[in-house]
């Protein structure tokens, strides 16, 4: 089977990639980083992936944040996808959880590892990606509250 650990370069994120990739290496599970980049400079913005007065680029930004989880996970696969254009904080925020429930339908994975910063403080606020990946019978998901 195969492990997922959504990252968005949140130290929560790297936590929850970094527990990952030691539960493979103790079960033999394949681990699977996957970053989801909405179409927002504004998100984007808010959680540091752009530099400066750089412009918004998706792909940029998305290779970015993958060439960051690779520094946490150097043998795990990391996966980019993107998601369409939204209206509000609360509908990317969903976008990115509709995303990451896909993904891990579609590689039948056994465990999700969830790390963001709402995931942290609480699983279901409207900002948080934690409610919806958790609400999925599907897999088992493991919620990292407090960075390493």
């Amino acid at each position: 089977m195969v492990l997922l650990a959504p990252f968005d370069g949140s130290d929560l994120s790297r936590t929850a990639v970094a527990r990952a990739t030691r539960f493979g290496e103790l079960t033999g599970e394949e681990v699977v980083v996957l970053v989801v980049v909405p179409p927002d400079a504004e998100f984007a913005e808010e959680r540091g992936w752009l530099r400066g007065d750089e412009a918004f680029d998706a792909e940029t930004v998305g290779e970015r944040i993958a060439d960051r989880a690779r520094e946490v996970a150097p043998d795990a696969t990391v996966r980019v996808e993107h998601t369409e254009n939204t209206s509000s904080m609360a509908s990317t925020t969903m976008d990115i959880s509709r995303r990451i429930r896909q993904v891990a339908h579609e590689l039948d994975v056994s465990i999700v590892f969830v790390g963001s910063e709402n995931a942290g403080r609480v699983t279901s606020p409207v900002t948080s990606v934690g409610s919806p990946v958790s609400e999925d019978p599907h897999y088992d998901v493991h919620i990292v509250r407090h960075p390493d």
